[in-house]
């Protein structure tokens, strides 16, 4: 039998109370994994508890009225339920279409920090130096949303650019707000090294992938190999002429992370070791939903690396994100370049969630 709103609200509320409860157990508090996983859990269900509340508050409140009209006499008191029903109407539409779409089910990495990867693409020095524009881009992002940013790796070019940068990203919410910067950047601009002022059109990747935790990916050491070498680029002293930089290869599946920004050794190689973790956490991704049946996967863009999404025009000074269409689809470079990229992030977010209530309608009963 299906179930009403108002049963998924109440049961909602009600199971969001008990992880709450269990959270503060003896018996939980004793076991990190479950402890990480409840807290994960909370945090994702919080705001969906707080919409729920709210959405029976309403619905009590209009079930009062309308029982007060059917029993009161007094043609004041009916006059004047009359009018908060009809204030009360669209809240309660509201609230219960905004529920709607936080109850449907979100992918549970959104809750976790993410690794980003940014390279260099089609366009040699000029792309590497769009690169480092993105970085800067994602830098001021990362400021506004109150995050922590910590470079890990990075491959300079000879005009200052990025042919590579990887860095990890921490906060609230911060993978299921960064995934939809993965894809193919593209800028349109007249490169410092164009001396007849012709525009050219290069392209960086940028690549997110959901930091796991300890408890996810299981590295046993001795399928690492790792190894240590003088770091190059800025750093000082210490940095380049002792061997800090840490590479780690996993043997399995001959995936290399490497990192050389801390004068530490250990410490780089606790970072390399992140990137490691988070990759093999994609590649696990990748499998199980390679093994999905075709009709279960989401038919919502993924943000595919190989995917452009976002074209950058600085001498219209417009940014241009191809996944949305209309006027809704330009922004201003300005803006975006001093990381102002919510009001797109909004957008792609609200087309995610609403794309998948669709294809939940219309979903073929089994």
């Amino acid at each position: 039998m299906e179930l009403t709103l108002e049963q998924v609200a109440q049961s909602t509320v009600e199971h969001y109370r008990a992880l709450h409860t269990q959270l503060e157990s003896p018996h939980v508090a004793a076991d990190p994994q479950q402890t990480a996983r409840l807290a994960r859990e909370l945090k994702r269900l919080r705001p969906v508890a707080e919409l729920a509340e709210r959405y029976l508050r309403l619905h009590r409140e209009h079930i009062s009225l309308q029982e007060l009209l059917a029993t009161e006499t007094d043609p004041e008191l009916c006059q004047l339920a009359t009018a908060e029903l009809e204030r009360l109407a669209p809240q309660l539409n509201a609230a219960a279409e905004e529920l709607r779409l936080v109850l449907l089910p979100s992918d549970p990495d959104d809750s976790r920090n993410c690794v980003v990867e940014i390279r260099a693409g089609t366009g040699g020095e000029e792309a590497a130096l769009f690169a480092a524009d993105l970085f800067r881009i994602y830098q001021r992002y990362a400021e506004r949303k109150g995050w922590r940013l910590e470079v890990i790796d990075f491959s300079e070019s000879d005009l200052g650019g990025f042919k590579e940068i990887i860095f990890t990203l921490s906060g609230e919410d911060v993978y299921g707000t960064m995934k939809f910067e993965s894809g193919v950047h593209r800028v349109q601009r007249v490169p410092i090294t164009e001396s007849s002022g012709r525009i050219h059109t290069s392209a960086a990747t940028v690549a997110v992938l959901p930091e796991p935790e300890e408890v996810d990916i299981e590295i046993r050491e001795e399928d690492l190999r790792i190894d240590v070498f003088r770091a190059s680029g800025h750093g000082g002293q210490n940095v380049n002429k002792v061997e800090t930089a840490v590479r780690v290869v996993h043997l399995p599946t001959g995936i290399v992370a490497q990192c050389q920004d801390e004068r530490s050794q250990h410490r780089n190689r606790e970072k390399a070791l992140k990137v490691l973790r988070a990759r093999l956490y994609q590649l696990q991704r990748r499998q199980q939903e390679e093994q999905l049946a075709q009709q279960r996967r989401s038919q919502i863009r993924t943000g595919d690396r190989s995917e452009k999404i976002r074209t950058y025009n600085f001498p219209q000074n417009r940014v241009t994100d191809h996944r949305l269409s209309g006027e809704a689809k330009n922004f201003t470079l300005t803006e975006v370049l001093e990381g102002e990229l919510d009001p797109i992030i909004e957008q792609l977010r609200f087309i995610e969630r609403t794309s998948r209530l669709q294809q939940l309608h219309s979903a073929p009963e089994t």
